[in-house]
C-alpha cells in the first residue's frame, strides 16, 4: 500500500471515529474549547525533491517527505521551534482555507499542487491557547518553496520520512520552566529537532498510520533556550 492512501485510509477512520487506538500523547493535548482560538496546520506529504534519505533502513520510501519550517529565534512564541506551516483560522476561514493560505505566505508553495486528504481531529495547544485542526495534503505538483518572511521564519525544508522514523534519530526532548520538566517525543534529524507539539503530532501521526518503529524513550535530550 502507497503512503498516500494511507493517509487517506487515517483520514477516512478519522472521520468514522474508527481510531481503535489513539495516541495517548495526542489525548492530552486538550484546551479550553469556550475560549480557545482556532487554527491549522498543512501536513504535507510527497515527492518533495529529489534528495533522498540519509537512513538506509527500509522504514519508507527513500523519496517521501514531510515539509516543515523552523520559526524565526526572535518571534515571542515558540521562538526558533520547528513546526509545520500554519496558523490562525480568519473568520469565515475553513481549516483547509486556513492551512493553505498560511502555507502560501510562510513558504511560497503554489497550493494548487496540493491534493487535501482531509483534517485530522482538532488538538489542543496549551501554551498559545490555540486549539489546532491538523489539515493532511499530498503534494500532487510541487513548487518550490522558500522563506517568504525572515521575521516568522528561519528557514523551509523538507525532512524524508524514513530519517524521522530511523530509530537512530529518537529522542525524548526535556525542557524546564518555572520549576518544572516537560518531555515529549522528538526527532533529531538534519541538524534540527523536531520536538514539542510538532514531535507529539509527527509521534502519534506515525503511530496511527502503523509507519512506527520502537525506539529508545529513555535517550534525552535537554532543550536549552
Amino acid at each position: 500500500m502507497s503512503a498516500r492512501q494511507d493517509l487517506i485510509d487515517l483520514v477516512r477512520r478519522s472521520d468514522s471515529g474508527d481510531v481503535t487506538a489513539p495516541n495517548t500523547a495526542w489525548a492530552a493535548l486538550t484546551v479550553d474549547e469556550t475560549i480557545a482560538r482556532k487554527a491549522a496546520v498543512l501536513m504535507l506529504f510527497g515527492v518533495l525533491d529529489d534528495v533522498p534519505a540519509v537512513s538506509g533502513k527500509p522504514l519508507a520510501a527513500a523519496d517521501l517527505d514531510v515539509l516543515l519550517l523552523e520559526r524565526a529565534h526572535t518571534l515571542d512564541s515558540h521562538p526558533g521551534q520547528v513546526a509545520f506551516p500554519g496558523g490562525s483560522i480568519d473568520e469565515d476561514e475553513t481549516p483547509v482555507a486556513a492551512a493553505l493560505r498560511e502555507a502560501e505566505e510562510e513558504t511560497g508553495l503554489d497550493s494548487a499542487g496540493v491534493e487535501v486528504l482531509g483534517v485530522l481531529q482538532e488538538l489542543g495547544l496549551a501554551r498559545s491557547n490555540f486549539l489546532v485542526t491538523p489539515v493532511l495534503g499530498w503534494w500532487a505538483s510541487p513548487s518550490p518553496v522558500h522563506v517568504v518572511d525572515y521575521a516568522e521564519s528561519a528557514q523551509v525544508f523538507r525532512i524524508p520520512v524514513r530519517d524521522l522514523l530511523d530509530p537512530a534519530n529518537r529522542v525524548t526532548a526535556t525542557v524546564s520552566r518555572d520549576g518544572r520538566t516537560f518531555s515529549s517525543p522528538a526527532f533529531a534529524v538534519s541538524g534540527v529537532l523536531v520536538w514539542g507539539f510538532t514531535g507529539i503530532i509527527l509521534d502519534g501521526l506515525f503511530e496511527q498510520l502503523g509507519w512506527a518503529v520502537p525506539w529508545d524513550r529513555t535517550r534525552l535530550h535537554e532543550v536549552v533556550f
